[in-house]
């Protein structure tokens, strides 16, 4: 296994949108984006054996998304959720459930490789049921790869104190200002400055020491052990906002585990989100 292989945990699923269906999921994109930047991107999920699900894995292969890792539930489909977009190009979700991705199985191939994974991405919203919670919990058992949680709080989603016992656990938390804001109790700040004083109180709360936070059009605020990095967003004209934080994760974990400055790192982060947003679809 390559050292710059990273495991991606969590849901493939079909937005569908106002402009039509996009294939996405936080964790499939997030591969998908360390795909283009020549990562060994390793997708860890089931899908249906439907035809969403074969059209799913045709096109995350086509995206470079190794799949070896993913398999086909029997009864269970394909999982899909009806993405709802307001004036700005914010979205709002609807998920089905269950569905293929709340059965992901982690085999002993997965976990005999896990140990040499130069990182392993994962998100909230997977764990909505318990049986994908222990099975992430197997998967972060091995230590050496960087534990890199993405936040993602969709109602009704949004189990608080769960994202706080994942964070306690990660070597990187990302998350957005509004979850920020949730997971410390405290009013969303509007400043860099407010959001790094944010950083610092979920540092107390949950002991994690890198947390990057994404501030759409603004850019992204990195606390690092106390030391605070600010990058501006480039300007774009935003059609939709769905991926664009799973593209700067992605570019965020692949520059900080191949080495990669901070600066340099969240800087890149900022730019690959903000392509997304300026265009349809996740990818």
């Amino acid at each position: 296994m390559s050292q710059s292989t990273i495991l991606c945990f969590g849901e493939i699923l079909w937005d569908c949108l106002p402009r039509g269906l996009f294939l996405g999921g936080a964790p499939l994109n997030v591969a998908s984006h360390l795909a283009l930047l020549g990562v060994d991107a390793r997708m860890v999920s089931t899908v249906g054996r439907d035809f969403l699900g074969e059209e799913a894995l045709r096109r995350a292969k086509e995206r470079g998304v190794d799949l070896q890792y993913v398999l086909q539930d029997n009864e269970l489909p394909t999982g899909t959720v009806l993405a709802t977009l307001d004036d700005g190009g914010n979205a709002s979700y609807e998920f089905p459930i269950p569905v293929a991705w709340d059965e992901i199985h982690v085999g002993q191939s997965v976990l005999s490789v896990a140990p040499q994974a130069a990182a392993i991405v994962y998100g909230t919203l997977a764990l909505r049921l318990h049986t994908n919670r222990e099975r992430l919990e197997s998967l972060l058992g091995p230590k050496g790869p960087m534990r890199c949680l993405d936040v993602n709080l969709r109602e009704p989603y949004d189990d608080i104190e769960l994202a706080l016992k994942l964070a306690a656990k990660s070597d990187l938390v990302k998350l957005n200002e509004n979850e920020l804001s949730r997971l410390t109790d405290y009013p969303e700040a509007d400043t860099a400055e407010g959001v790094a004083d944010q950083c610092a109180k979920l540092n107390v709360i949950a002991g994690s020491k890198r947390i990057c936070v994404t501030r759409g059009a603004e850019g992204g605020v990195f606390w690092d052990n106390g030391e605070v990095h600010i990058a501006k967003s480039p300007p774009v004209e935003v059609k939709d906002t769905v991926g664009a934080g799973d593209a700067f994760m992605a570019a965020l974990v692949y520059g900080l585990t191949s080495g990669q400055s901070v600066p340099d790192a969240l800087n890149a982060a900022c730019e690959r989100g903000a392509t997304v947003a300026g265009q349809d679809g996740a990818v």
